[in-house]
């Protein structure tokens, strides 16, 4: 098992995670009403630089074959702004008024926006092998904390993030359905900084 920084021949395997991670969050950002739409606006979005799906915003767990197995999506809660407008314009340039993004990260955390393996590879532990190299992101960021959102019909997930030290700070809303806010402290050295 490999984790790497994301490419650009890896957009068609990261949507399609990105896709099985978020859902029907995938449809509302990308104003797409098929599966192969909202693939190929979030391969759009995978390739423009600077919003929450680019490919800098995610590392990516490679398998057996050189195969991509899981990504994790994350970035700085602080970022949230600058990384959610450029989607915001792009679907208002293409005629969708009701461009509202619900915040999902806090300010002060590191935001794991989207983490998703491949059902070939589940349950081998690559998600928490992504999680802990978020982690380990966020401590060379300097974050103090690091945070998810997990849908509140999920308990393996749930479960999962408990087991990883993540403990459940409050509830939010995402696209109108109702999420656990997921939080852990992080240990961070002082003067360190890293890219994702």
């Amino acid at each position: 098992m490999l984790i790497r920084s994301a490419g650009p021949a890896d957009a068609a395997a990261v949507s399609k995670l990105v896709l099985l991670a978020i859902e029907d969050i995938a449809y509302r950002l990308t104003g797409e009403r098929t599966e192969a739409a909202v693939l190929a606006k979030l391969a759009e979005y995978y390739r423009l630089p600077g919003n929450r799906f680019s490919a800098e915003r995610h590392a990516l767990l490679v398998a057996e074959g050189n195969e991509p197995a899981g990504t994790i999506l994350c970035y700085g809660g602080d970022l949230t702004d600058a990384l959610y407008a450029p989607i915001a314009r792009l679907l208002l340039e293409a005629g969708f008024s009701d461009v509202v993004q619900d915040r999902e990260a806090d300010e002060d955390e590191f935001y794991i926006d989207a983490v998703a393996v491949f059902p070939a590879y589940q349950g081998r532990g690559f998600a928490k092998a992504l999680i802990r190299h978020a982690e380990s992101v966020a401590v060379a960021q300097g974050y103090a904390a690091i945070g998810l959102n997990v849908d509140i019909e999920k308990d393996g997930a749930r479960a999962l993030y408990a087991r990883l030290g993540f403990e459940e700070d409050k509830r939010v809303s995402i696209n109108g359905h109702p999420y656990r806010h997921m939080r852990k402290p992080l240990r961070v050295p002082v003067g360190r900084a890293a890219e994702f």
